[in-house]
């Protein structure tokens, strides 16, 4: 069945304003007059965005560019000024924002007060951490921010297992990180952030799924979710990731024997209608797949949100979408639509 809890279901709907309740439906309309006309249609604005707190990241996983160091664009972290800016100009359409692009959020040393300037401004907050970093004093301040929703990256119950993907990590951290959470959630009785243990199924840890489910409970998050892996080049898995349980796996073989991506490449996709990523540096891309940021569709030091999000750039991606998906680079390696669900 899907994931599902009921105290974050009733934080998000608590989000929706009049507003933000139309433009999310005139959006959904929209998508969906375009996939029956074949033609892009775009009302409203986005629903949900993507905002870089910075590319920098302690860790080195083999299957992000950030963890490689293999960026061509420039490394940096979010001003908050710069943040503030963008979302004075969009924050009563927006609903949902998610801190996390590249990089390990915690290592902006303004973070934390982003997180309260959009929590008081009441858009839905979220981010993903690999969790080093929270400290007692930290994991305090996160409660305190208003965050909505932590993500923490947990891809292993041992070290030797956790630190096979997340190179350079120390497992020990990452469980005394989730228990301060746990501790200030109960200590301050807040109902967020909505917690969850997040696990990356690979080859190497897929025998402990059973072991994280225990220890989500043993913590006390709130919440395990299992996650497929994205393999940039799944034709040959170098790195032998690929898990042998198809359920956990986004690719699939076909009748050649050759690996492919289980997900469809239909000439359409919510994410272009509903949501989008914004770099650290200002740079407006399609979503979450394009992290060298090759897709460039605005920049928003030149121009403000809402008029990049209707630009001729815009226009165009959405119309070559619509009518060749399968030759956009970064749809072609894309999970869109594919979910893991736990009974």
């Amino acid at each position: 069945m899907p994931y599902f809890n009921l105290n974050d279901s009733l934080n998000l709907i608590s989000k929706f304003t009049f507003r933000r309740t139309w433009n999310a439906g005139i959006v959904w309309l929209s998508y969906q007059m375009s996939k029956i006309s074949g033609k892009p249609v775009q009302w409203g604005y986005p629903i949900s965005i993507s905002f870089e707190p910075t590319t920098s990241c302690n860790l080195r996983c083999p299957e992000c560019p950030s963890g490689l160091r293999e960026f061509t664009r420039p490394t940096g972290m979010l001003e908050k000024s710069f943040f503030e800016q963008t979302i004075d100009d969009i924050y009563k359409e927006l609903l949902y924002l998610i801190f996390y692009f590249q990089g390990e959020p915690y290592l902006n040393p303004d973070f934390l007060n982003m997180v309260k300037y959009a929590h008081d401004k009441g858009i839905y907050t979220a981010t993903s951490t690999n969790a080093h970093y929270l400290t007692d004093a930290k994991a305090k301040a996160t409660v305190e921010s208003g965050l909505d929703r932590l993500i923490i990256s947990i891809d292993g119950t041992s070290q030797d297992v956790y630190q096979s993907y997340r190179v350079g990590g120390n497992l020990e951290k990452v469980i005394e990180g989730a228990k301060n959470i746990v501790k200030w959630k109960k200590a301050l009785n807040s109902k967020t952030p909505f917690v969850f243990f997040q696990f990356l199924v690979v080859k190497p840890n897929q025998h402990q799924i059973e072991e994280i489910k225990k220890l989500g409970k043993e913590i006390g998050v709130d919440q395990v979710r299992f996650k497929t892996a994205q393999v940039y080049d799944f034709e040959n898995d170098p790195n032998q990731l690929i898990p042998s349980i198809k359920k956990y796996s986004r690719y699939k073989k076909d009748k050649d024997g050759k690996t492919i991506s289980k997900s469809g490449l239909g000439n359409h996709c919510w994410k272009l209608w509903h949501a989008n990523v914004i770099t650290w540096d200002g740079l407006v891309v399609p979503c979450c797949f394009d992290k060298d940021a090759t897709h460039q569709l605005g920049n928003l030091k030149t121009q403000s949100f809402k008029a990049t999000w209707n630009n001729d750039n815009y226009k165009q991606f959405r119309r070559e979408l619509m009518s060749s998906r399968k030759n956009i680079d970064i749809c072609s390696n894309c999970s869109e639509g594919l979910s893991v669900w736990e009974d």
